[in-house]
């Protein structure tokens, strides 16, 4: 039994920061702009949150769950302006928006590296002690089960992921502006005949994409190092998969992402599970397997997938 808690604690340890990254590139994508850029994002947010925190416990200025809180902040900030860029590109200056993406892509990693070397004399690895983790949660960890898989050994984030996933369905689909955002990933020409903004409707979405792309990056990166350099290993790119995966819907992408989740799980902890433990395969075989299982459920899945009707198209306002 207790090997499957440690197999769902570590699932969602990987699926959160999935399922938040994903969640931002649906409003991106749910208001007609493709969001290639979700690695770049979670990089230099994940950057940014890290430094807070590096600088925060040098000084001693905060510590604990206050710092983890505040640095989410910090990261989404950092996200959402750097998502400016690519809304800039794709919607007032009707850029290619893949090309606009895959450029953020490329840039993030080389202004983090330029950051980190110029503030730590050529060091580019910023570290971190990581105090983040809850040994455990007064009286919700003594539940029968649900307790030992969500209230031990556990981290805020994951909480604060399954809050993200909660009020993103809420705005989306429950309210008026959200409404008004899907509809201008619909049929923007219509929308904007209604006297609906879509200009300000998809800087919104973009905006919001980069604030939990920014979020998502730090939460990757806090339980699995104390450093950080610059890398989330592709998680953004997987990210779109889950969006896809999920056909662009917040419970799907919950479900999309817990399953991606389980195979990182089992290619980063597979010494643990006796079963795949004993076909001795080698450790890069195990590695491979989230982004073959990526490969083949996209072959099954996409035909199925209903995108955003106008997603990727810029909005012409004489265009009817």
């Amino acid at each position: 039994m207790s090997i499957i808690y440690f197999l769902f604690a570590q699932t969602l340890l990987f699926a959160i920061p999935l399922m938040v990254v994903a969640l931002g590139g649906m409003f991106s994508e749910r208001s007609g702009v493709i969001n290639i850029a979700l690695e770049g994002i979670m990089i230099l947010g994940g950057f940014a949150g890290v430094f807070f925190i590096n600088f925060m416990q040098a000084n001693q200025i905060l510590s604990g769950q206050v710092l983890l809180i505040v640095a989410l902040l910090v990261a989404g900030l950092i996200g959402g302006l750097f998502s400016l860029l690519h809304a800039f590109a794709s919607i007032h200056l009707k850029a290619d928006q893949t090309i606009s993406g895959t450029a953020l892509n490329l840039f993030a990693p080389a202004l983090g590296l330029f950051i980190a070397k110029t503030v730590q004399d050529g060091v580019q690895s910023v570290m971190f002690e990581n105090q983040f983790r809850i040994a455990e949660v007064p009286l919700l960890s003594k539940i029968p089960v649900i307790g030992d898989l969500f209230f031990n050994n556990c981290y805020l984030t994951t909480f604060i992921g399954i809050g993200l996933l909660i009020v993103s369905y809420i705005f989306l689909m429950k309210t008026r502006t959200g409404l008004r955002l899907r509809s201008c990933g619909e049929n923007p020409q219509a929308s904007d005949a209604a006297g609906i903004s879509v200009y300000k409707m998809r800087y919104l979405g973009v905006v919001i994409s980069g604030v939990l792309a920014g979020m998502g990056g730090l939460i990757y990166i806090l339980p699995i190092s104390t450093e950080f350099n610059c890398n989330v290993a592709g998680y953004g790119f997987l990210a779109l998969a889950v969006l896809i995966f999920g056909n662009w819907k917040p419970w799907r992408i919950a479900g999309a992402a817990f399953f991606f989740g389980a195979t990182k799980t089992i290619a980063y902890t597979y010494n643990s599970v006796p079963f795949l433990a004993a076909l001795s395969l080698p450790a890069t075989t195990y590695k491979l397997i989230p982004y073959v299982a990526t490969l083949i459920l996209l072959a099954f899945t996409s035909k199925n997938s209903a995108a955003p009707r106008a997603e990727g198209e810029p909005f012409d306002k004489g265009k009817r």
